[in-house]
């Protein structure tokens, strides 16, 4: 294992191969998503995309919440264009989530509410201590929790998303599973082993396929069936080329473990 750690006030930033951790170190505020904040982690992502040590991603947070949401300070006396900016360094965050090729994982403690949720339901997968609460509160402070929605309302459905989202009211971390925010709850006291162990399986397999099959994933996702399954024969096929599917493939048939290139 490599180690090397960056990081700001708010946010660190730690390649622990074959892990990219991204780790809100704000927890006296509830670990707000300030704009500073929000670019940090925008850039620790992108510092993982171009890592090839980085095979999968964990964003966590210190204290008892995983974030609060964003830094209400920012959103008071300002001009229009300083509010746009706000939230297009919240769309550009949520939007390198998806676009970097590793999986993303969220390791959840504590409150994760407004656009703390967003970034939940954001991610490739959400793991939370059972402990956790989430909810998307704005409509009780006068501010519809709009860009929440868009990862909400794709993670949990239409009815479920507008029940969170009219009434504010906080979910506990069961139901978030039942309903599709989450990927799985532990203990409290299990979530990091949990998560560690979820990432390096899925970093033992090929970091092409992974990325490959990610990608495939977002595009397919808004199509119409016809239309994905045209999409995803094309990705398939291609995929078959791949080094790697080759080698995985001959593997199988040999009864060995297959040897990853990452080609």
């Amino acid at each position: 294992m490599t180690e090397t750690a960056t990081g700001t006030q708010s946010v660190t930033v730690e390649v622990q191969a074959p892990l990219g951790v991204i780790t809100l170190s704000n927890p006296r505020r509830r670990n707000p998503l300030s704009t500073t904040t929000m670019q940090a982690i925008t850039a620790g992502l992108r510092g993982f995309d171009a890592d090839p040590a980085v095979r999968v991603v964990v964003i966590r947070a210190l204290g008892p919440a995983f974030s609060a949401g964003h830094d209400l300070g920012e959103l008071v006396d300002r001009t229009l264009d300083d509010e746009r900016a706000v939230f297009e360094t919240c769309t550009e965050l949520m939007r390198t989530v998806h676009e970097i090729r590793q999986p993303v994982i969220a390791e959840v403690a504590g409150m994760a509410f407004a656009a703390g949720c967003q970034l939940v339901a954001t991610c490739d997968l959400a793991v939370a201590g059972r402990s956790a609460t989430f909810s998307t509160p704005g409509v009780r402070i006068g501010l519809f929790c709009s860009t929440p929605m868009v990862a909400l309302s794709r993670a949990v459905g239409r009815k479920r998303a507008m029940h969170m989202l009219l009434t504010g009211d906080p979910i506990d971390a069961e139901t978030a599973f039942d309903w599709g925010l989450l990927s799985g709850v532990v203990d409290d006291d299990e979530l990091e082993s949990t998560v560690r162990e979820l990432a390096r399986k899925i970093a033992g397999s090929s970091a092409r396929t992974v990325s490959i099959g990610k990608q495939a994933f977002y595009t397919q996702i808004e199509l119409d069936e016809a239309s994905a399954y045209a999409e995803m024969s094309e990705t398939m096929a291609a995929n078959a080329m791949t080094c790697d599917a080759q080698e995985g493939i001959s593997a199988f048939l040999a009864k060995r473990e297959p040897v990853w290139t990452d080609s």
